[in-house]
């Protein structure tokens, strides 16, 4: 059987990693949901502006960013997959015209790892029978060949997700008194952001306090950039 035939075929069963881009792309989604709409909403309400006129900037922003964010995951996934599988493909070419040289660079990949001579060739001849080009694709750019993203289903989570975090901001905004609307929607978005910061980060399994602070500090500057100007207009 052809080996790119054979390795290109569609797997059906959703591995763990695919679930965990999907999982990323709902927090992300949630996170900009979160962020984004208190941006509006409070450079808005920094004006002065109606009640109403917060209301309606914030829905036109859930609208927005819910569609940006879909086509915007859709599109980056599309492209990531395309990647992939153009590396796959190279990789499956590469092995059938010169077996020898991809067979070597596994080996010495495993040798410049700390793996002594003898090992890194058996383990080499060991991975290479199993599934060759799923061994020279691993380690030659770090992933796994039946582990694409399905982009329809990163889309999904965003959409489902970006509106769900932009429920917040709009009714802390909206149903705090006037008098506090804006502090209360700082704070409660603040508080979001870590939450998102820290799934985000573990995730990824990068350090949660390095996430939160990084996702705090950024939506606290966005937040405050979007007052000030709402506020200078108002003056």
């Amino acid at each position: 059987m052809n080996v790119k035939e054979n390795s290109l075929k569609p797997v059906k069963k959703i591995s763990l990693a695919q679930k965990i881009n999907v999982l990323r792309a709902s927090v992300m989604g949630a996170n900009d949901g979160i962020l984004s709409v208190a941006a509006i909403v409070i450079g808005v309400a920094g004006a002065r502006t109606s009640s109403f006129a917060i209301l309606v900037s914030g829905l036109a922003g859930m609208l927005a960013g819910t569609v940006s964010m879909a086509m915007g995951e859709y599109v980056s996934v599309n492209s990531q997959k395309d990647a992939q599988r153009a590396a796959t493909s190279k990789q499956a070419t590469a092995l059938e015209q010169d077996y020898a040289s991809e067979y070597q660079f596994v080996e010495q990949k495993y040798i410049a790892q700390g793996i002594s001579p003898k090992l890194a060739q058996k383990a080499t001849q060991e991975m290479m029978s199993g599934d060759a080009l799923a061994t020279v694709v691993r380690e030659r750019y770090g992933f796994e060949i039946d582990e694409f993203t399905n982009p329809y289903a990163a889309a999904v989570a965003s959409m489902i997700s970006f509106p769900l975090g932009s429920i917040l901001p709009l009714v802390a905004i909206t149903l705090l008194p006037k008098s506090i609307n804006i502090v209360g929607t700082f704070i409660a978005v603040a508080l979001a952001l870590l939450i998102t910061g820290y799934l985000a980060a573990k995730l990824g399994n990068a350090d949660p306090k390095r996430g939160m602070l990084r996702n705090f500090v950024s939506g606290v500057i966005t937040m405050l950039v979007t007052f000030l100007m709402g506020y200078l207009v108002r003056l």
